[in-house]
């Protein structure tokens, strides 16, 4: 392994790649701030731009737009009191507060120093959870990978937004629709109604584009877009090293922040906006003065901000070592790496171990550069956070994804397919679903399917076919996890039901002792 790293720090320092670092953080950190726009939209959008690049480059580029982005937003939600992404929403309770006391630049280094801190630890984790993740994956074979497909959609759904049933709904719908084309196995051609452009299925990056890029724009022009008034905050000599000074005063709240983050990022569709909020309760518990948290303490901003970063990394995980994308960002990066021809798994650590390590060393490198971008360059763009129009925003994106969605196959049944997309998934937004278990559901597809088809021939010998399944001990493991999971929103409601009566029967004796 050390090999391969070092192999990669060679590649990472060279000057295009640190110039695509340096520009990729600096671009995420603007888009993360607008209101808005997220994440997933940056990265989608950047995708088509990085087809003349080689893999290594491409790659590059993309992590550093996601991992500034997801720090652009503490901007936003410190000095306007908007989060810029979801994963920021944690951070408006504390860095407002901040900002309006006259503490801004303290509130924005805090972030700083908090995103640089969980970024580092999830590229770090990253890097040395994912080869022997990848060494077990060897012993997964077609019964495990079908299991590992379920157990991916039973957490994405039970994680989702609102209803439980919502979840599996548009779970099975991503599944429905990957089911298009010519079938992995067999070469049957399915749900093409006659057209040729069909065979090869629905593009991922055209799905990506119109659930996660349309509906956000059609929300922008429904809801209407306003200006902001960012709070102006002037810099003041000695901020940057007091603040950094006591935020290292408390590490076991950074660190624990960073490590939640990790975790929720490897939980497929969880994602940053879960951990922020995960961390920001988890340090007011563990605060010796829980009361302050809502008017301005910076434990807050750094647990929300630290734990959002370490998704990244985390989010990564399992994304190269199975193909299952932690996060729908991490979708979009799945769907750049099928492309440039580079299957997540064990030969990715194998065979292009050069560009899998320069990809990981350079995420953690935009997440050092966080720190001097964000701190020096903080002003300026709480100044363009306040001054660009938003009505420009919608016309200029929206021409962007016409022409991201056209360039990927040069073709225009693939605009339509994506505005036809993002029409449904405004629709299915405005009904309460999430776009994540359709991406989910769209990428584990055919997984799941391969899996199944591949058990079934190998059991021809079996009176039971389909007994190859439950053969191996894995496939138990992962049989117990998927159930786990599955069950678990339910554990929640019934937990809920036995302390219901014991609240209702609280309130009947207080209110007879009251009338004795």
């Amino acid at each position: 392994m050390l090999e391969h790293i070092l192999l990669g720090l060679t590649h990472v320092i060279t000057f295009e790649n640190l110039m695509l670092v340096l520009f990729g953080t600096v671009a995420g950190m603007v888009v993360g701030s607008l209101p808005g726009l997220t994440a997933t939209m940056a990265v989608a959008l950047l995708v088509p731009f990085t087809y003349t690049m080689s893999p290594v480059a491409g790659l590059v580029a993309l992590g550093a737009i996601y991992m500034g982005c997801i720090y652009g937003g503490c901007f936003s939600a410190i000095l306007i009191n908007t989060p810029g992404t979801p994963s920021s929403i944690g951070t408006t309770f504390d860095g407002y507060p901040l900002a309006k006391s006259g503490r801004g630049e303290e509130a924005i280094v805090s972030a700083t120093v908090g995103s640089a801190f969980g970024g580092v630890v999830g590229v770090v984790a990253l890097i040395f959870l994912s080869p022997p993740l990848a060494q077990l994956a060897l012993k997964f074979g077609p019964a495990e990978y079908f299991w590992v497909g379920i157990f991916g959609l039973t957490i994405i759904s039970s994680l989702a937004k609102g209803s439980f049933l919502k979840g599996m709904t548009g779970a099975a719908f991503g599944v429905l629709i990957s089911t298009v084309g010519i079938a992995p196995i067999g070469g049957d051609v399915r749900f093409t109604f006659g057209s040729p452009s069909m065979q090869g299925g629905f593009n991922l990056i055209v799905i990506l584009i119109g659930l996660f890029c349309v509906p956000e724009l059609l929300s922008m022009v429904f809801k209407g877009v306003k200006n902001h008034q960012a709070i102006e905050y002037r810099r003041r000599s000695g901020v940057l090293w007091e603040t950094t000074r006591k935020i290292f005063s408390k590490p076991v709240n950074l660190i624990r922040s960073s490590i939640i983050g990790t975790v929720i990022g490897i939980l497929p569709g969880a994602g940053g906006n879960i951990a922020n909020l995960v961390a920001y309760n988890e340090a007011k518990r563990a605060s010796k003065e829980p009361e302050t948290f809502g008017k301005g303490n910076i434990e807050g901003v750094v647990a929300t901000e630290s734990a959002n970063n370490a998704v990244v990394g985390g989010g990564m995980i399992p994304l190269v070592t199975l193909g299952i994308p932690g996060a729908p960002p991490d979708a979009i990066i799945y769907g750049v790496l099928m492309m440039q021809g580079l299957r997540p798994g064990p030969e990715l650590f194998a065979e292009r171990a050069d560009i899998t390590y320069t990809f990981m060393l350079a995420l953690g490198l935009s997440a050092i550069v966080m720190i001097p971008v964000g701190i020096y360059g903080g002003r300026l763009l709480s100044r363009f956070v306040g001054t660009l129009p938003p009505k420009f925003l919608v016309p200029g994106i929206g021409i962007l994804t016409i022409i991201g969605s056209y360039a990927i196959r040069s073709n225009y049944t693939d605009v339509i397919l994506m505005l036809a997309f993002g029409l449904v998934g405004f629709a299915l937004r405005y009904l309460g679903f999430h776009g994540a278990p359709i991406v989910l559901g769209l990428i584990l597809g055919p997984i799941m399917e391969e899996g199944l088809v591949q058990s079934y021939l190998m059991g021809q010998g079996y009176s039971w076919p389909y007994t190859t399944l439950f053969v191996n001990p894995l496939s138990w493991i992962l049989i117990a996890m998927s159930a786990f999971s599955f069950l678990w929103p339910y554990f929640g409601k019934f937990k809920g039901m036995l302390t219901k009566p014991a609240a209702v029967g609280n309130v009947k004796t207080n209110l007879t002792e009251k009338r004795d």
